[in-house]
């Protein structure tokens, strides 16, 4: 419930924002973020921070597992990602980065709100969800 309650305040500017349900193609990185190597990759503690920062952010739209089932990802077109998915698992943790740094409506840009570390974390630990819930 009090996640519920902290949540809705984005839920809200979701649901407002012009571009909220307007459809999209299809969201891919430039071919330069594939180069970019993740600084965290292997460490446990990042899994464990972006763990957190996942259930207070990004779980309200993507759903605790990653499917992109959440509450508040119901309205949203396109859907958010569904990070079990075969097309998300092949795309490289630079290409994730860098959705995350830039954002694409409905999904906001992350780069002001947290910072690289952060992003990073967020990173392996949607490298874990589809570790943990592989097919």
């Amino acid at each position: 419930m009090i996640t519920i309650i902290r949540m809705l305040p984005l839920m809200i500017i979701l649901l407002f924002h012009p571009n909220t349900f307007q459809v999209s193609t299809d969201w891919v990185a430039p071919k330069s973020a594939d180069e970019v190597i993740n600084p965290l990759s292997g460490n446990a503690q990042a899994i464990v921070q972006g763990k957190q920062l996942f259930t207070n952010m990004c779980a309200v739209c993507h759903g605790n597992t990653g499917k992109g089932n959440g509450a508040a990802g119901v309205a949203l077109k396109p859907k958010p990602a569904d990070f079990l998915s075969a097309k998300i698992r092949k795309e490289s943790d630079g290409a994730l980065y860098w959705k995350l740094t830039q954002g694409k409506a409905p999904m906001a840009s992350y780069q002001a709100a947290l910072s690289d570390q952060q992003r990073w974390e967020l990173i392996n630990y949607i490298r874990e969800l589809e570790r943990k819930y592989k097919d």
